[in-house]
């Protein structure tokens, strides 16, 4: 029996019943007696605000997130019903002419998008005070998503000083469930770009000197995130506000030729700059320089990925392993790991990841596949065939049974010869691929041998290739091992690979 949902004694005295739940209602109230005042709530225009200049300390909003959700649409469904409840008779729905949102069926393109909010933006900074606070949530996969709304903030004079990624979604919700959505959103914390007038304030701001302070900003960043537990993407976000901090404390940058610098080209200066410190973080204690870009690339997108919902949740197409014979030495599949066909990313942020790292996805068709706007990091079985020319080589291939017409002598049993299928066997024990070109192909190489059983192969591949010899091999591979989601097959056979550095010899 699986439960669909839990019902609770509502007459008992149990968690879930009226007693207990009003009375940690009321508990919540009395702990805000000493503080407790009246407070007003009013529905109006974010973009037209009833409250006057420099009249709040505190300016907090979630607003909406660029295209993810049709919220006018979706309030529709409850109106129809809240009406009657509060004694409204009017035929008309919920207003939609002026939501803020992008949705290209009603005409509310990017454009659109950023103007409004960025007239949603001022008229939060004209009602703060000049020494207020201004908090803004956002949580949005789309780059564009989050590009306009900052575009927004630092057009409406917003000076973006912080950003936190805080866990806001309950996981185990249903919108959650075998989706990649989001379980994180981000808290931009910023300040108004004036003086005690409230006249907005900055100058123009030179190109050099932002790019200069940028990288003593993200590693003054990266090892305070590191240490309190924030990595991967959310370690990224939370980058987002300090390094936006130089650029949004002036109205405008400009190249030495009076070019304006647009905050998309700003931002992929910090993505970039973001990368290259955090590969010395993934890397540490070893040397990372000698790695080739596909190995670069694979680890610094793992590392984003394992923040929020893990590889394995964003892989719509995961699929569970039945075990074959139990036999993990030689490479069996466990029920208990997952085969994924990659580890996806949208597009434009793997486009910045990579493009910081000093590659283009573009060139790296046997890593990475882009399909619209998704870009998908491919796992070690999708690259076999890649990797050996055909998809069957990293199997271990056991001689099949052939059907004999009519009994004959067998000279070479008799002589105790190997027969014809015996000699397959073992010549295919020893089979194996020409070493890849760069250290992530010989390592997904040597996983995949020994995913298939293949232990004379890998033993032959890693001594006699001169593979194992490579002490970058090594360092990549204990790198992986820490970065490959849990419970998946390629953390299997990473440490599988691993496991035997000690018996031969390395």
């Amino acid at each position: 029996m699986v439960w669909d949902f839990a019902e609770g004694a509502v007459l008992g005295d149990s968690s879930g019943s009226w007693a207990v739940s009003l009375g940690g209602e009321l508990a919540g109230l009395r702990s805000l007696a000493a503080t407790w005042q009246a407070g007003t709530a009013r529905q109006a225009d974010a973009a037209q605000h009833p409250l006057p200049d420099d009249s709040v300390e505190l300016f907090f909003t979630d607003p909406p997130y660029y295209d993810a959700i049709p919220y006018s649409d979706l309030s529709d469904f409850f109106y129809v019903w809240e009406k009657r409840c509060l004694g409204m008779n009017e035929v008309a729905l919920t207003p939609k002419d002026e939501e803020c949102i992008v949705d290209e069926v009603k005409g509310k393109d990017r454009a659109f998008f950023e103007a409004t909010m960025q007239r949603a933006m001022a008229e939060g900074r004209r009602m703060l005070t000049p020494a207020g606070l201004g908090t803004v949530v956002f949580a949005h996969k789309s780059t564009d998503g989050w590009e306009a709304q900052m575009q927004a903030m630092v057009g409406a004079g917003w000076t973006i000083t912080a950003s936190w990624p805080v866990d806001t979604e309950c996981g185990s919700r249903l919108r959650a469930q075998d989706s990649a959505a989001l379980a994180s959103s981000v808290h931009l914390v910023c300040r108004p770009r004036e003086d005690e007038h409230g006249k907005t304030t900055g100058g123009v701001g030179d190109w050099r000197d932002v790019l200069a302070e940028l990288p003593k900003r993200i590693g003054e960043w990266l090892p305070r995130l590191s240490a309190e537990g924030v990595v991967g993407a959310d370690a990224i976000f939370a980058c987002l506000g300090p390094a936006l901090e130089i650029y949004s404390r002036y109205s405008s940058v400009e190249k030495a030729s009076g070019e304006r610098v647009e905050l998309r080209e700003y931002l992929g200066e910090v993505w970039a700059e973001v990368a290259r410190q955090a590969l010395s973080m993934i890397f540490a204690g070893a040397d990372a320089s000698g790695f080739e870009e596909d190995a670069r690339l694979t680890a610094m997108w793992l590392w984003t990925l394992r923040t929020g919902a893990s590889a394995a949740e964003d892989a719509e197409s995961a699929e569970e392993e039945a075990s074959d014979d139990g036999d993990d030495s030689a490479g069996a599949r466990s029920s208990r790991t997952t085969r994924l066909p990659g580890y996806p990313l949208e597009y434009d942020a793997a486009r910045k990841i990579a493009q910081g790292l000093g590659c283009h996805l573009e060139t790296l068709g046997g890593l990475v596949e882009v399909k619209g706007d998704q870009a998908t990091l491919l796992s070690a079985a999708a690259r076999a065939g890649y990797l050996f020319g055909r998809d069957d080589l990293a199997t271990a291939r056991r001689p099949g049974k052939r059907k004999v017409p009519t009994q004959q002598p067998d000279l070479f049993r008799q002589l105790g010869l190997p027969s014809d299928a015996e000699v397959e066997q073992e010549q295919a024990e020893f089979e194996r691929p020409a070493a890849g070109k760069t250290t992530l192909d010989q390592l997904h190489q040597s996983m995949l041998l020994f995913s298939g059983g293949r232990g004379n192969a890998l033993a032959r591949f890693l001594v006699e290739d001169g593979v194992g010899a490579k002490a970058q091999f090594w360092v990549l591979a204990q790198a992986l091992s820490a970065l490959y989601p849990p419970n998946t097959d390629e953390k299997r056979w990473v440490d599988g690979v691993l496991a035997r550095k000690k018996g031969l010899g390395f």
